[in-house]
């Protein structure tokens, strides 16, 4: 089946405290976008690559591919004011209703070529495939009215990250429903069709780019590849 990857980088990331945005940072060389798009690619070389950025940054990021000579093949589609939205005009990209989509956080670098080439083969057979990883900690539930907490099964949790991966047919019928404020994922939309999710193990290093310290991390992830 044909096989396409959204990279979702539509917003600005303050919690990153630098003056760009945390996509076009520099680890290991090169801005982390440029990391994201070459692990699908390594994963798979026939995966369409759809890029969603803000339209003010399209510029900046042809510059950027300039400067930094890097060449491969990728479509810049417009994000919009949401991730929900961002994601639409991705899906809105892609002309045909069949194959499967990838629907990924560009600003997770360090997904793995497994965990790619999983979520694209059980989503074929099942309808989607979301990487999760289990807890480490201990979990408590808190009430946020009185301080009340109770503990929880952290066996019984999983921390959500992406890819999340779909039959193309679905996913793009999921994504005509009007935007929801429990719409925390793509998961949580195609499950709102009444559909269950299917779930693939994610790895530990697929860590969502947010902080400084992430930052650091990534640092020393990469390093570890030299």
């Amino acid at each position: 089946m044909d096989k396409v990857a959204i990279l979702v980088a539509g917003g600005r990331g303050t919690r990153m405290g630098t003056s760009i945005s945390k996509q076009y940072i520099p680890i290991g060389g090169k801005p982390v976008l440029m990391h994201t798009l070459e692990a699908f690619y390594h994963a798979d070389s026939q995966i369409r690559l759809i890029l969603v950025l803000p339209k003010d940054d399209f510029e900046f990021w042809k510059d950027l591919c300039f400067q930094y000579d890097f060449t491969l093949a990728h479509q810049v589609v417009s994000g919009g004011a949401t991730r929900f939205q961002s994601v639409k005009n991705g899906l809105d990209a892609i002309s045909t209703s069949s194959g499967l989509v990838a629907i990924h956080d560009a600003v997770r670098p360090f997904v793995s070529g497994g965990v790619i080439k999983e979520s694209f083969e059980k989503a074929e057979k099942s309808g989607s495939a979301i990487a999760v990883v289990p807890l480490k900690d201990s979990l408590r539930e808190v009430s946020i009215h009185d301080g009340w907490s109770q503990f929880r099964e952290r066996h019984k949790y999983r921390l959500v990250q992406t890819p999340q991966t779909f039959q193309l047919d679905k996913i793009k019928k999921a994504f005509e429903t009007p935007e929801r404020g429990e719409f925390t994922d793509d998961a949580t939309v195609y499950e709102f069709q009444g559909w269950q999710v299917t779930l693939i193990d994610g790895n530990m290093e697929n860590i969502k780019l947010t902080t400084p310290e992430d930052l650091e991390y990534a640092e020393f992830l990469l390093s570890r590849k030299k």
